[in-house]
Protein backbone atom coordinates (compact mmCIF):
# COMPACT_ATOMS: atom_id res chain seq x y z
CA UNK A 1 0.00 0.00 0.00
CA UNK A 2 0.89 3.69 -0.21
CA UNK A 3 3.62 5.13 2.11
CA UNK A 4 3.46 6.76 5.45
CA UNK A 5 -0.87 6.26 5.74
CA UNK A 6 -3.19 4.53 3.71
CA UNK A 7 -5.15 8.08 3.20
CA UNK A 8 -1.93 9.95 1.50
CA UNK A 9 -1.63 10.08 -1.80
CA UNK A 10 1.37 8.86 -3.77
CA UNK A 11 1.79 12.35 -5.26
CA UNK A 12 2.47 15.22 -3.16
CA UNK A 13 0.25 18.33 -3.09
CA UNK A 14 -2.55 16.60 -4.01
CA UNK A 15 -5.74 16.73 -2.00
CA UNK A 16 -8.28 14.15 -1.35
CA UNK A 17 -11.80 14.58 -3.63
CA UNK A 18 -13.01 11.24 -2.52
CA UNK A 19 -13.25 7.62 -3.02
CA UNK A 20 -14.65 5.56 -6.13
CA UNK A 21 -15.26 2.01 -5.68
CA UNK A 22 -13.10 1.62 -3.22
CA UNK A 23 -10.23 3.88 -4.65
CA UNK A 24 -9.52 6.97 -2.98
CA UNK A 25 -9.31 9.80 -5.96
CA UNK A 26 -7.08 12.95 -5.69
CA UNK A 27 -6.14 16.31 -7.59
CA UNK A 28 -2.98 17.44 -7.33
CA UNK A 29 -2.58 21.47 -6.93
CA UNK A 30 -1.39 22.51 -10.08
CA UNK A 31 -5.40 21.17 -11.43
CA UNK A 32 -6.38 23.90 -9.82
CA UNK A 33 -4.08 26.18 -11.66
CA UNK A 34 -5.17 24.89 -14.45
CA UNK A 35 -8.90 25.89 -13.32
CA UNK A 36 -8.36 29.02 -12.70
CA UNK A 37 -5.98 29.78 -16.28
CA UNK A 38 -8.98 28.81 -17.71
CA UNK A 39 -11.39 30.93 -15.87
CA UNK A 40 -9.36 33.99 -16.27
CA UNK A 41 -9.14 33.13 -20.42
CA UNK A 42 -12.86 33.63 -20.80
CA UNK A 43 -12.91 36.56 -18.69
CA UNK A 44 -10.63 38.05 -20.54
CA UNK A 45 -12.11 37.44 -24.03
CA UNK A 46 -16.20 36.96 -23.17
CA UNK A 47 -15.91 39.25 -19.79
CA UNK A 48 -18.93 37.25 -18.62
CA UNK A 49 -19.42 35.14 -15.35
CA UNK A 50 -21.97 32.92 -17.55
CA UNK A 51 -19.04 32.32 -19.92
CA UNK A 52 -15.90 31.58 -17.35
CA UNK A 53 -19.17 29.10 -15.68
CA UNK A 54 -19.34 27.13 -19.09
CA UNK A 55 -15.77 27.12 -19.66
CA UNK A 56 -14.85 25.93 -15.90
CA UNK A 57 -17.86 23.41 -16.42
CA UNK A 58 -16.70 22.06 -19.15
CA UNK A 59 -13.12 20.64 -17.99
CA UNK A 60 -14.81 19.71 -14.87
CA UNK A 61 -16.86 17.77 -17.14
CA UNK A 62 -13.92 16.64 -19.10
CA UNK A 63 -11.65 15.28 -16.15
CA UNK A 64 -14.86 13.73 -14.89
CA UNK A 65 -14.54 11.14 -17.98
CA UNK A 66 -10.72 11.04 -17.14
CA UNK A 67 -11.08 9.83 -13.84
CA UNK A 68 -13.39 6.97 -15.31
CA UNK A 69 -10.91 6.17 -17.79
CA UNK A 70 -8.25 5.58 -14.69
CA UNK A 71 -11.25 3.60 -13.26
CA UNK A 72 -11.77 1.39 -15.95
CA UNK A 73 -8.16 0.50 -16.05
CA UNK A 74 -8.48 0.29 -11.99
CA UNK A 75 -11.42 -2.19 -12.02
CA UNK A 76 -10.16 -4.20 -14.86
CA UNK A 77 -6.51 -5.02 -13.06
CA UNK A 78 -8.87 -5.66 -10.41
CA UNK A 79 -10.32 -8.58 -11.91
CA UNK A 80 -6.60 -9.83 -12.14
CA UNK A 81 -6.03 -9.14 -8.15
CA UNK A 82 -4.13 -6.21 -8.50
CA UNK A 83 -4.75 -3.17 -6.64
CA UNK A 84 -4.88 0.24 -7.16
CA UNK A 85 -3.04 2.29 -4.54
CA UNK A 86 -5.11 5.87 -6.14
CA UNK A 87 -5.67 7.90 -8.90
CA UNK A 88 -4.04 11.91 -9.05
CA UNK A 89 -5.83 14.12 -11.75
CA UNK A 90 -3.30 16.12 -13.44
CA UNK A 91 -3.52 19.45 -16.12
CA UNK A 92 -2.09 16.54 -18.23
CA UNK A 93 -4.99 13.81 -17.61
CA UNK A 94 -5.31 11.13 -15.08
CA UNK A 95 -2.76 9.03 -13.04
CA UNK A 96 -4.07 5.48 -11.94
CA UNK A 97 -1.07 4.06 -9.61
CA UNK A 98 -1.65 0.55 -9.92
CA UNK A 99 0.40 -1.69 -7.71
CA UNK A 100 1.83 -3.63 -11.17
CA UNK A 101 0.81 -4.31 -14.87
CA UNK A 102 -0.09 -8.24 -15.25
CA UNK A 103 2.84 -10.12 -15.86
CA UNK A 104 0.47 -11.82 -18.25
CA UNK A 105 0.76 -10.15 -21.32
CA UNK A 106 -2.93 -10.91 -22.33
CA UNK A 107 -4.14 -9.41 -19.09
CA UNK A 108 -1.63 -6.22 -19.66
CA UNK A 109 -3.77 -5.59 -23.19
CA UNK A 110 -7.00 -5.90 -21.39
CA UNK A 111 -6.15 -3.35 -18.09
CA UNK A 112 -4.84 -1.16 -20.79
CA UNK A 113 -7.50 -1.22 -23.02
CA UNK A 114 -10.06 -0.41 -20.66
CA UNK A 115 -9.46 3.03 -20.24
CA UNK A 116 -9.91 3.69 -23.85
CA UNK A 117 -13.24 1.59 -23.84
CA UNK A 118 -14.56 3.81 -21.50
CA UNK A 119 -14.00 6.94 -23.37
CA UNK A 120 -16.01 4.84 -26.50
CA UNK A 121 -18.73 4.15 -24.14
CA UNK A 122 -19.03 7.79 -23.45
CA UNK A 123 -19.28 8.97 -26.70
CA UNK A 124 -21.23 6.40 -27.55
CA UNK A 125 -24.07 7.44 -24.36
CA UNK A 126 -23.83 11.21 -25.42
CA UNK A 127 -24.58 9.96 -29.33
CA UNK A 128 -27.49 7.97 -28.22
CA UNK A 129 -28.67 10.67 -25.86
CA UNK A 130 -28.40 13.59 -28.51
CA UNK A 131 -30.38 11.33 -30.95
CA UNK A 132 -33.27 11.01 -28.35
CA UNK A 133 -33.56 14.34 -27.48
CA UNK A 134 -33.44 15.18 -31.40
CA UNK A 135 -30.69 17.39 -31.07
CA UNK A 136 -29.21 18.79 -34.12
CA UNK A 137 -26.22 16.62 -35.32
CA UNK A 138 -23.53 18.56 -37.19
CA UNK A 139 -22.08 16.11 -40.19
CA UNK A 140 -18.42 16.20 -39.13
CA UNK A 141 -16.68 15.62 -35.51
CA UNK A 142 -14.74 19.55 -36.12
CA UNK A 143 -18.27 20.89 -36.33
CA UNK A 144 -19.06 19.47 -33.04
CA UNK A 145 -16.35 21.29 -31.36
CA UNK A 146 -18.38 24.48 -31.58
CA UNK A 147 -21.57 22.76 -30.70
CA UNK A 148 -22.74 22.19 -27.04
CA UNK A 149 -21.24 21.22 -23.96
CA UNK A 150 -22.36 17.32 -24.56
CA UNK A 151 -21.25 17.62 -28.88
CA UNK A 152 -17.99 19.08 -27.20
CA UNK A 153 -17.25 15.92 -25.21
CA UNK A 154 -18.64 13.48 -26.99
CA UNK A 155 -15.97 14.82 -29.73
CA UNK A 156 -13.09 14.96 -26.99
CA UNK A 157 -13.91 11.53 -25.33
CA UNK A 158 -13.44 10.15 -29.09
CA UNK A 159 -10.54 12.14 -29.29
CA UNK A 160 -8.69 10.73 -25.84
CA UNK A 161 -9.73 7.22 -26.80
CA UNK A 162 -7.71 7.67 -29.78
CA UNK A 163 -5.03 9.77 -28.63
CA UNK A 164 -4.19 6.89 -25.66
CA UNK A 165 -4.14 4.29 -28.12
CA UNK A 166 -1.39 5.61 -30.02
CA UNK A 167 1.43 3.12 -29.54
CA UNK A 168 3.70 5.27 -27.18
CA UNK A 169 5.11 3.66 -23.88
CA UNK A 170 3.84 4.03 -21.48
CA UNK A 171 0.34 5.79 -22.56
CA UNK A 172 -1.80 2.51 -23.21
CA UNK A 173 -1.09 1.73 -26.80
CA UNK A 174 2.20 1.76 -25.83
CA UNK A 175 1.27 -0.73 -23.42
CA UNK A 176 -0.39 -2.91 -25.50
CA UNK A 177 2.51 -2.68 -28.03
CA UNK A 178 4.77 -3.96 -24.98
CA UNK A 179 2.56 -6.88 -24.29
CA UNK A 180 2.34 -7.87 -27.82
CA UNK A 181 6.37 -8.12 -27.94
CA UNK A 182 6.44 -9.69 -25.05
CA UNK A 183 4.44 -12.52 -26.11
CA UNK A 184 7.47 -13.12 -28.66
CA UNK A 185 10.29 -12.20 -26.63
CA UNK A 186 11.62 -11.42 -23.01
CA UNK A 187 9.72 -8.65 -21.12
CA UNK A 188 12.71 -6.82 -20.11
CA UNK A 189 13.71 -6.65 -23.80
CA UNK A 190 9.78 -5.97 -25.01
CA UNK A 191 9.85 -3.00 -22.30
CA UNK A 192 13.19 -1.65 -24.05
CA UNK A 193 11.23 -1.89 -27.33
CA UNK A 194 8.62 0.10 -26.36
CA UNK A 195 9.90 2.97 -24.58
CA UNK A 196 11.90 3.32 -27.77
CA UNK A 197 9.25 3.47 -29.84
CA UNK A 198 8.00 6.10 -26.97
CA UNK A 199 10.60 8.42 -26.93
CA UNK A 200 10.42 8.47 -30.45
CA UNK A 201 6.98 9.32 -30.56
CA UNK A 202 7.69 11.79 -27.63
CA UNK A 203 10.27 13.33 -29.77
CA UNK A 204 7.96 13.95 -32.70
CA UNK A 205 5.27 15.40 -30.45
CA UNK A 206 7.85 17.82 -29.09
CA UNK A 207 8.98 19.07 -32.72
CA UNK A 208 5.03 19.70 -33.37
CA UNK A 209 4.55 21.41 -30.05
CA UNK A 210 7.19 23.65 -30.77
CA UNK A 211 5.72 24.67 -34.06
CA UNK A 212 2.37 24.79 -33.85
CA UNK A 213 1.24 24.34 -29.64
CA UNK A 214 3.57 24.43 -26.79
CA UNK A 215 1.27 22.35 -24.48
CA UNK A 216 2.10 19.32 -26.45
CA UNK A 217 5.78 19.82 -25.38
CA UNK A 218 4.36 19.02 -21.54
CA UNK A 219 3.02 15.84 -22.52
CA UNK A 220 6.36 14.95 -25.05
CA UNK A 221 8.18 15.54 -21.53
CA UNK A 222 6.11 13.07 -19.74
CA UNK A 223 6.08 10.26 -22.89
CA UNK A 224 9.94 10.70 -22.48
CA UNK A 225 10.14 10.47 -19.14
CA UNK A 226 7.67 8.00 -18.19
CA UNK A 227 9.09 5.54 -21.04
CA UNK A 228 12.27 5.70 -18.99
CA UNK A 229 10.98 5.39 -15.59
CA UNK A 230 9.25 2.32 -16.97
CA UNK A 231 12.21 0.94 -18.58
CA UNK A 232 14.51 1.28 -15.52
CA UNK A 233 11.82 -0.20 -13.33
CA UNK A 234 11.58 -3.17 -15.34
CA UNK A 235 15.26 -3.63 -15.82
CA UNK A 236 15.27 -2.95 -11.72
CA UNK A 237 12.47 -6.14 -11.87
CA UNK A 238 14.13 -8.48 -13.52
CA UNK A 239 17.57 -7.90 -12.03
CA UNK A 240 15.81 -9.25 -8.82
CA UNK A 241 13.31 -11.54 -10.31
CA UNK A 242 15.92 -14.48 -9.02
CA UNK A 243 17.48 -12.91 -5.95
CA UNK A 244 17.00 -13.27 -2.34
CA UNK A 245 17.40 -11.19 0.72
CA UNK A 246 19.97 -13.72 1.56
CA UNK A 247 22.08 -11.73 -1.46
CA UNK A 248 21.51 -8.10 -0.35
CA UNK A 249 21.87 -9.04 3.51
CA UNK A 250 24.32 -6.60 5.67
CA UNK A 251 25.82 -8.69 8.16
CA UNK A 252 28.09 -6.16 9.66
CA UNK A 253 25.95 -2.94 10.92
CA UNK A 254 25.99 -1.03 14.36
CA UNK A 255 23.28 -1.02 16.19
CA UNK A 256 21.70 1.67 19.07
CA UNK A 257 19.75 1.74 21.88
CA UNK A 258 16.65 4.18 22.45
CA UNK A 259 18.74 5.30 25.29
CA UNK A 260 21.63 5.68 23.67
CA UNK A 261 22.80 9.75 22.96
CA UNK A 262 22.94 11.20 19.75
CA UNK A 263 26.28 12.15 20.52
CA UNK A 264 27.23 8.21 19.81
CA UNK A 265 25.25 8.20 16.84
CA UNK A 266 27.47 11.13 15.73
CA UNK A 267 30.44 9.04 16.32
CA UNK A 268 29.39 6.28 14.34
CA UNK A 269 28.55 8.86 11.51
CA UNK A 270 31.37 9.81 11.14
CA UNK A 271 33.65 6.46 11.84
CA UNK A 272 32.26 4.90 8.87
CA UNK A 273 29.59 4.69 6.16
CA UNK A 274 26.34 3.95 8.19
CA UNK A 275 23.73 6.20 7.54
CA UNK A 276 20.51 4.36 9.20
CA UNK A 277 20.89 2.73 12.34
CA UNK A 278 18.40 -0.13 13.88
CA UNK A 279 17.48 0.56 17.71
CA UNK A 280 17.07 -2.85 19.41
CA UNK A 281 16.10 -3.51 22.87
CA UNK A 282 16.32 -7.15 24.32
CA UNK A 283 17.73 -8.39 20.82
CA UNK A 284 14.44 -7.03 18.98
CA UNK A 285 14.43 -4.43 16.47
CA UNK A 286 11.92 -1.36 17.79
CA UNK A 287 13.38 1.19 15.53
CA UNK A 288 15.45 3.13 13.33
CA UNK A 289 17.12 6.16 13.16
CA UNK A 290 17.81 7.87 9.71
CA UNK A 291 20.20 10.62 9.03
CA UNK A 292 17.30 12.69 8.66
CA UNK A 293 16.11 11.72 11.95
CA UNK A 294 19.71 12.15 13.48
CA UNK A 295 19.68 15.92 12.01
CA UNK A 296 16.39 16.56 13.52
CA UNK A 297 17.02 15.58 17.07
CA UNK A 298 20.62 17.90 17.03
CA UNK A 299 18.44 20.83 15.44
CA UNK A 300 15.79 20.62 18.24
CA UNK A 301 17.48 19.36 21.53
CA UNK A 302 20.87 19.13 20.97
CA UNK A 303 23.65 15.63 21.18
CA UNK A 304 23.02 15.01 24.54
CA UNK A 305 18.88 14.10 23.27
CA UNK A 306 18.33 10.23 23.56
CA UNK A 307 17.70 8.47 20.61
CA UNK A 308 14.19 6.54 21.75
CA UNK A 309 12.59 10.42 21.41
CA UNK A 310 13.52 10.45 17.12
CA UNK A 311 13.78 7.28 15.69
CA UNK A 312 11.15 5.81 13.54
CA UNK A 313 9.07 3.02 15.20
CA UNK A 314 7.35 1.50 11.87
CA UNK A 315 10.33 -0.88 10.88
CA UNK A 316 9.09 -3.87 8.74
CA UNK A 317 10.61 -7.18 9.11
CA UNK A 318 11.32 -9.82 6.23
CA UNK A 319 12.54 -13.69 6.22
CA UNK A 320 16.01 -14.35 4.49
CA UNK A 321 14.09 -16.23 2.02
CA UNK A 322 12.06 -13.67 0.96
CA UNK A 323 12.25 -12.56 -3.39
CA UNK A 324 14.22 -9.10 -3.24
CA UNK A 325 11.28 -7.99 -5.97
CA UNK A 326 9.33 -8.25 -3.19
CA UNK A 327 11.22 -6.54 -0.74
CA UNK A 328 11.80 -3.48 -2.64
CA UNK A 329 8.21 -2.69 -3.32
CA UNK A 330 8.05 -2.88 0.44
CA UNK A 331 10.71 -0.64 1.08
CA UNK A 332 9.10 1.64 -1.35
CA UNK A 333 5.57 1.70 -0.30
CA UNK A 334 6.13 1.97 3.24
CA UNK A 335 8.48 4.72 2.90
CA UNK A 336 10.78 3.12 5.09
CA UNK A 337 14.79 2.97 4.38
CA UNK A 338 15.51 0.14 6.59
CA UNK A 339 14.28 -3.52 7.37
CA UNK A 340 15.28 -5.94 9.17
CA UNK A 341 15.76 -9.46 8.55
CA UNK A 342 15.15 -12.88 10.41
CA UNK A 343 16.27 -15.70 9.98
CA UNK A 344 14.59 -19.03 12.06
CA UNK A 345 12.38 -15.66 13.72
CA UNK A 346 16.11 -14.54 14.97
CA UNK A 347 17.84 -10.97 13.97
CA UNK A 348 20.47 -11.81 11.23
CA UNK A 349 20.68 -8.45 9.70
CA UNK A 350 19.37 -5.20 7.75
CA UNK A 351 19.23 -4.09 3.94
CA UNK A 352 18.06 -1.26 2.87
CA UNK A 353 16.99 0.55 -0.62
CA UNK A 354 21.01 1.81 -1.10
CA UNK A 355 22.32 -1.95 -0.42
CA UNK A 356 19.42 -3.41 -2.96
CA UNK A 357 20.41 -0.64 -5.66
CA UNK A 358 23.95 -1.47 -5.17
CA UNK A 359 23.27 -5.24 -5.53
CA UNK A 360 21.26 -3.44 -8.61
CA UNK A 361 24.20 -1.93 -9.98
CA UNK A 362 26.77 -4.89 -9.57
CA UNK A 363 24.13 -7.10 -11.15
CA UNK A 364 23.66 -4.79 -14.60
CA UNK A 365 27.39 -4.33 -15.00
CA UNK A 366 27.93 -8.22 -14.95
CA UNK A 367 25.02 -8.68 -17.21
CA UNK A 368 26.21 -5.82 -19.48
CA UNK A 369 29.62 -7.41 -19.55
CA UNK A 370 28.55 -11.20 -20.27
CA UNK A 371 26.06 -9.51 -23.34
CA UNK A 372 29.79 -7.81 -24.11
CA UNK A 373 31.52 -11.19 -23.74
CA UNK A 374 28.85 -12.73 -26.17
CA UNK A 375 29.08 -10.07 -28.78
CA UNK A 376 33.31 -11.21 -29.26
Amino acid sequence: MNSKQKNQPSMKWSMRLGTLAGIAVYVHATFLILLLWIALSYWRSEQSLQAVAQGVGFILALFACVVLHELGHALTARRFGIKTRDITLLPIGGVASLEKMPDDPKQEILVALAGPAVNIVIAGLIWLWLNLQQAVMPGELSSMLQGSMLQQLLVVNLFLAGFNLLPAFPMDGGRVLRALLAMRMDRTAATRRAASVGQAFALWLGLVGMLYNPFLLFIALFVWIGAMAEAGTEEIRSLLHDATLSHAIITHFESLSPYDSLARVIKLTLDGVQKDFPVIENGEVIGVLTQEDLLRGLQEKGALANVGEYMQTNVEEADINESLESVMKRLQSSGGRLLAVTENNRLAGIVNIDNIMELVRIEAALREGNRAFRGL
